[in-house]
């Protein structure tokens, strides 16, 4: 799935990249936070308003250029309140499936 947003764009594949190789330095919560939207963006039940607002979190999060760089002790702080925003805005949309998906795949990353 692509899209873009302004100048942003998203696709499935930068987005399982940062997963991949930031998932241990980002950490548990913000991972999970990002794969429960993940989930509910792949999700058809998912409204296109809900959509765009998951687009829009998930594009800052891939994003190289952001408030903090990630590098930076602390630097995914901006990340984590813009999916925790985003989640909070969509949850009324936000399965159990969804967090199922995205618990098998913390357990996979960091053997929980």
């Amino acid at each position: 799935m692509e899209t873009s947003l302004g100048t942003q764009e998203y696709s499935d594949n930068t987005f399982w990249e940062k997963v991949n190789i930031y998932a241990k330095s980002a950490g548990i919560d913000i991972i999970e936070t990002a794969l429960k939207l993940y989930y509910a963006l792949q999700d058809d039940d998912t409204p296109k308003w809900a959509k765009t607002v998951i687009y829009g979190a998930l594009i800052y999060f891939i994003s190289p250029a952001d408030a903090l760089p990630d590098l930076l002790p602390g630097g995914y702080i901006d990340d984590w309140g813009t999916l925790l925003s985003a989640a909070a805005a969509i949850s009324i949309h936000m399965k159990a499936e969804h967090s199922e998906k995205a618990n098998t795949k913390i357990k996979q990353w960091f053997r929980k």
